[in-house]
């Protein structure tokens, strides 16, 4: 019996996760935005600017979706320094019309789109508290608030591994932020990922470009097209595309692609389809791990599989490299659940 881990049905959609326009701190305009992502093949942006929640849905046509959110920023109450610590997160609505806003600060963004954003009545705003249970509380807040969160570039923020074991809430974190990437931090978060499992959080894993573009587009350090999430939904629609997030139907990309992945229980295996790669991996986040190559050097392979062979072993999830050096990567998926859907 298969089991597809990546669903058999629907279309992948290229999207971006986390966008900043002219209405914060970026440099195209919202339609910009969608005109360039377009050309470059993506069918979704979430558009996060700073602080402010706005709704995007007249940018929508049959080949673009926007999804509606905003980011978060909590940092140390000190002046602000490169040394300073913070914690970013942004916050995507379930529902395409949802126009309140209930959490939020002081903001020069907010200030700036007065006559556009909708605050919600009965809330003050919140207070920039730096710690851990506070941030929690306002994830968990945004959740149950109708609202997909991610938790962004702890590179860039300075948070060590230990502070974002602390954090709970969050439905995804992401693996590759590429703004900050390309601007200088190695924020490439695939052992942390593997560390904020281990300690015992049950979260996906996003890429996604965070862009401003003070860079133009073909410079070394423009941040637009770097970092995707590709996500498998029945249609291109709000509705359809927020469940699949939810559900866990997408994985995280530089580059590769992923076509098929699937869990087969008549041989015990996972098999998985991609684009050329010069190395597939199934890691579990212990020494148990494998990897498949092709037979000689400079040659690439497409399609594999891996055995699930270690009773013991908690979760596995894949990573795919290309000739460039550029990596897909699937969230985990815990192999208690993966045979108990086999059998």
């Amino acid at each position: 019996m298969k089991v597809y881990l990546l669903p058999q049905n629907g279309k992948f959609y290229k999207a971006n996760l986390h966008s900043h326009s002219t209405l914060s701190d970026g440099k195209w305009t919202i339609e910009e935005m969608k005109e360039k992502y377009k050309a470059q093949g993506y069918s979704i942006i979430a558009y996060t600017d700073h602080h402010v929640f706005l709704t995007h849905n007249d940018l929508a046509d049959e080949d673009f979706l926007p999804l509606n959110g905003y980011e978060i920023d909590i940092s140390e109450d000190k002046p602000w320094s490169r040394y300073i610590k913070t914690c970013h997160f942004c916050l995507i609505a379930l529902d395409r019309d949802r126009t309140v806003q209930n959490i939020y600060h002081n903001s020069v963004y907010i200030d700036r789109n007065a006559d556009k954003v909708d605050l919600a009545k009965d809330r003050a705003p919140i207070t920039r508290r730096y710690d851990p249970e506070f941030i929690s509380a306002l994830m968990q807040e945004a959740r149950e608030d109708g609202f997909f969160v991610t938790y962004n570039h702890p590179v860039w923020s300075l948070e060590s591994a230990e502070e974002c074991f602390r954090y709970h809430g969050m439905h995804a974190m992401e693996i590759v932020n590429y703004s900050s990437y390309v601007t200088g931090h190695e924020e490439r978060n695939s052992n942390l990922y593997d560390a904020m499992l281990h300690s015992g959080e049950d979260i996906y894993c996003i890429a996604a470009d965070d862009n401003h573009d003070v860079y133009p587009i073909g410079h070394p350090k423009c941040d637009s097209f770097g970092g995707f999430t590709m996500i498998k939904a029945e249609k291109l629609e709000y509705g359809a595309v927020t469940q699949a997030l939810l559900d866990g139907h997408f994985y995280a990309s530089e580059g590769p692609e992923i076509h098929e992945l699937y869990y087969d229980s008549d041989d015990n295996r996972v098999h998985i389809k991609t684009t050329e790669a010069v190395r597939i991996l199934m890691t579990t986040g212990n020494r148990y791990n494998n990897a498949k190559t092709a037979e000689r050097k400079g040659e690439t392979v497409t399609e594999t599989s891996f055995k699930l062979e270690q009773p013991d072993t908690d979760y596995v999830r894949f990573i795919v490299r290309d000739r460039e050096g550029k990596e897909a990567y699937t969230h985990a998926y815990r192999v208690s659940e993966i045979r108990a859907a086999g059998k």
